[in-house]
């Protein structure tokens, strides 16, 4: 079941009520409105006069939704997660902080891979040569010692927007990256809802290791979903539409990013079902029962 993404962006009252989110507008003649928590994956939570109770906060966390917290610049910048992820949190933690050193250069190696061969498709769609980009995920070694990663996303984003003489990829860079930097915030939150659903540490990276990151394993395996949003915000900025600012059109389309249809093992499904198969192929890979994670092949069919 495809979970639902709410969106608040105007002052609300949120608490509960028969296992029900419930709604009420204090600035607005509207009647309360309702909506099964259980249908709920995501909740942003964008204006600041937003008030929510701590009895339909437990109620998320217990159903695993993922809530958002949004800055005064309107970009995501908090999550709220559960303390107890899965039944056998403890010892998938240990598995996961007793992963070998080899094993997490090869968990790395596969990840960078499955990026770079997903930019590749992504150029080759939009008309660009990716000879090099599908050289270089073939290249890459254990732990991508020669930095394929850079290298690749340097030349990707340079063709990708080369119709933008400006543009370079940076967080603070011009427009697009502001829709950029929206929709990987949102891509993160889904990769950390499903590590935590899988019963992993999301601060404990197989690359990332910087110790104020609390999401370094999010930012890891959230590397070849990257695409789907590249593709999403290149096709807004291609529309015509105005990306200067995140309007209201503009967060709409981006927060569907946990609904968007890509390609897993052969299988069409929704970007969120899609993460937690491959976070789960991830905890396998710590037990020991596999050696590859799943990742999904971006395809212009997805």
């Amino acid at each position: 079941m495809i979970k639902r993404t709410l969106f608040f962006g105007n002052p609300a009252y949120l608490s509960t009520k028969n296992e029900q989110l419930v709604v009420n507008f204090p600035e607005e003649e509207k009647l309360p409105a309702t909506v099964p928590i259980e249908d709920l994956g995501f909740v942003v939570l964008e204006h600041p006069q937003i008030t929510i109770t701590n009895g339909l906060m437990a109620k998320l966390v217990q159903n695993k939704t993922a809530v958002i917290g949004c800055d005064r610049q309107h970009l995501p910048c908090s999550f709220l997660q559960p303390l107890t992820g899965h039944s056998e949190q403890t010892e998938r933690f240990r598995y996961q902080l007793n992963a070998s050193i080899p094993l997490k250069k090869n968990l790395w190696q596969q990840t960078i891979a499955a990026k770079i061969s997903n930019q590749a498709a992504h150029l080759i769609e939009r008309g660009y040569n990716a000879k090099k980009l599908q050289r270089w995920a073939n290249e890459v070694r254990s732990g991508d010692a020669e930095n394929h990663e850079a290298i690749a996303a340097a030349y990707y984003f340079q063709h990708l927007f080369s119709h933008l003489p400006e543009f370079s990829r940076n967080q603070k860079g011009v427009a697009p990256n502001n829709l950029l930097n929206y929709g990987y915030a949102i891509l993160r939150a889904v990769t950390a809802r499903a590590l935590v659903s899988t019963g992993l540490l999301p601060s404990v990276g197989i690359f990332h290791k910087n110790k104020y990151n609390a999401f370094a394993l999010a930012d890891d395996i959230m590397e070849p979903y990257r695409i789907y949003v590249d593709a999403l915000v290149y096709e807004i900025e291609k529309s015509g539409e105005e990306v200067e600012e995140l309007s209201k059109t503009i967060k709409t389309d981006l927060l569907s990013i946990p609904a968007i249809d890509v390609v897993i093992d052969g299988k069409k499904s929704p970007l969120m079902v899609a993460m937690s198969r491959t976070t789960n192929s991830l905890y396998e890979c710590f037990l020991g029962s596999s050696r590859k994670i799943l990742y999904p092949t971006y395809s212009e069919y997805s």
